[in-house]
């Protein structure tokens, strides 16, 4: 277990981990089963704002399995929030769940799709497991305990200059044209401060697991939910990484916004050539969406 100062320690966290992947490995096999079938799509918040079935069947089982194993422990999923449940972290155990991260590539059978489990307890990021369940690699963190890809320790680059990274970011589904045009003029604003390039890959867990690893030097996004993150955020700080609040302050899970990168100095530096993106908060009870500039 972690030493005395981890606020979970006194809780099962290996058996916890321990659940969580073999639940995600068996989602993993679904999703590669469906990913090439034909699939029955409807839309939520926008046009490019997808749900498939087997996301929904993946989310119940997961949601199932880790509640007959844990019966007290709550759930903030993916799914389930769209169809009304509260988005609402307390200090119970709390697994975080987006059951297909990059919901749009498994739609189109681009296989660039993971599964997504976290656990917060005491609003604490606690551990965190990706299955990029197409090319099998497993990601798996906890807090305290390192963070590594089928069993092999991850470390995040040391890269501190921007002019020396590579910087994944994501577009998300709001299609407002003003929050639109802010998301390419942040692009923009990158790659005049000589950035090496600029990639999107669909999944926000994924671009995260590769800041991880140290292929890419750095992932921001506006627009993204506690459930593209939770997980990742857990792998990305065990890997050496760092994330931030896009303004620069510390990671706020319900803000909608990230910046991850291996070092601080990268990470500040890229928060202070960004332009706020406005969204509401995961745990906000308002409907609208402010996508206007703060």
């Amino acid at each position: 277990m972690a030493g005395s100062g981890d606020k979970g320690s006194e809780l099962p966290l290996q058996e916890y981990l321990q659940a969580a992947v073999q639940v995600a490995l068996d989602a993993g096999q679904i999703i590669r089963e469906a990913l090439r079938i034909e699939k029955r799509v409807q839309t939520k918040s926008s046009a490019a704002d997808l749900v498939t079935e087997t996301d929904q069947l993946v989310e119940k089982l997961i949601i199932s399995t880790l509640h007959t194993k844990f019966p007290s422990h709550r759930f903030i999923a993916e799914e389930s929030v769209a169809a009304g449940d509260k988005c609402i972290l307390t200090d119970d155990p709390t697994w975080i769940i987006d059951p297909i991260d990059g919901t749009c590539n498994f739609v189109h059978g681009n296989p660039v799709v993971a599964v997504s489990i976290g656990l917060a307890v005491n609003k604490e990021l606690e551990l965190g497991i990706i299955y990029n369940c197409v090319k099998e690699k497993l990601y798996t963190g906890r807090r305290g305990h390192g963070a590594f890809c089928n069993g092999e320790k991850l470390q995040a680059s040391k890269q501190q200059d921007i002019s020396k990274a590579l910087i994944l970011t994501e577009l998300g589904s709001i299609r407002e044209p003003t929050a639109v045009r802010m998301l390419f003029n942040n692009m923009e604003k990158l790659i005049s401060v000589q950035a090496h390039g600029i990639r999107i890959i669909g999944s926000a867990a994924l671009d995260l697991c590769h800041v991880a690893t140290g292929d890419v030097e750095a992932f921001y996004q506006f627009g993204l939910h506690c459930w593209d993150m939770a997980a990742a955020a857990v792998i990305v700080r065990e890997a050496g990484g760092i994330l931030i609040d896009t303004a620069g302050g510390p990671l706020d899970l319900m803000s909608r916004r990230v910046v991850a990168a291996g070092t601080s100095q990268l990470a500040q530096r890229i928060a202070r050539e960004l332009e706020p993106v406005a969204y509401e908060r995961d745990d906000s009870t308002e409907e609208a969406i402010d996508s206007q500039s703060k």
